[in-house]
């Protein structure tokens, strides 16, 4: 594990940060027939004029400066020409470079005419991101962290808590030690110290927590297809409590404006 320095955690919050935004225009953009290879332009564009490099375009090969998952794809999605409709989900997972640190923000889009039973789904699983996150403490262990996301969204609401993806350590690289599952035991795993950056990022499937692989060799997809939601955060390990270095209001509020999206409200 990399641990940083206060001046390195505020660099990559800067970079948290420009996801965010990033993710904020793109919610300007989002319509009915709005396509995700539009989306994938706009925020590369958008990145790149504010002085930093997407972050996933290229890494192992990834095609896109966005992944986008919709509905039944969990994670990974590659941009298409296909229409969004306002039945739909989709998660946007963004990352940026930025003076030689990495962000990496996921946030999952509501269409507004979405099942209410989909709906749900999204509010349970952005609840156990902040469940997991008020876990993400000094001298707690990741799996407090997963514990909470699984007992809220696995236990709780029975919804499928995906195994074989998990969050990450962030810093100088896009996916450092530790590994971050959503599901574990209280007092397992590796050990949270100060300085420690992860990304905690709960995906959970409606129905069952298996997933398959398409034939694209990149977009996971729930096995029994249905829909999936993904939210993540960037948090530095502090005493007491967790400092969450991005900022999903910077999205939540541009969603506001948006006819064609709604959002679920989360108490933090």
């Amino acid at each position: 594990m990399v641990f940083k320095t206060n001046d390195e955690i505020e660099l990559i919050r800067e970079s948290s940060l420009l996801v965010c935004k990033t993710l904020a225009e793109l919610s300007k953009h989002i319509r009915e027939g709005q396509t995700g290879n539009q989306l994938d332009k706009i925020a590369e564009e958008f990145i790149r004029d504010h002085g930093a490099v997407p972050g996933f375009k290229g890494y192992r090969g990834f095609p896109a400066t966005l992944c986008i998952s919709v509905n039944e794809q969990v994670v990974h999605g590659l941009p298409n020409d296909r229409p969004f409709e306002s039945t739909d989900i989709f998660s946007v997972d963004c990352g940026v470079l930025m003076n030689g640190f990495y962000g990496d923000v996921a946030f999952t889009f509501i269409g507004k005419d979405a099942d209410p039973e989909v709906i749900k789904l999204c509010q349970v699983t952005k609840e156990s991101l902040y469940l997991g996150i008020a876990e993400a403490s000094a001298g707690k262990r990741v799996g407090d962290i997963g514990f909470a996301i699984q007992q809220h969204a696995e236990v709780k609401h029975r919804y499928g808590v995906v195994r074989e993806l998990v969050g990450h350590g962030l810093g100088r690289n896009l996916h450092e030690d530790p590994e971050v599952s959503n599901f574990g035991k209280r007092g397992q795993g590796a050990l949270l110290k100060e300085g420690l950056v992860i990304a905690i990022e709960p995906m959970v499937n409606l129905g069952t927590k298996k997933v398959s692989q398409s034939k694209d060799g990149w977009t996971i997809t729930s096995f029994d297809k249905k829909p999936s939601a993904h939210y993540e955060h960037n948090v530095a390990i502090r005493k007491g409590k967790a400092d969450i270095l991005s900022d999903h209001s910077f999205i939540e509020n541009s969603v506001k404006n948006n006819d064609f999206l709604t959002d679920v409200s989360v108490k933090i």
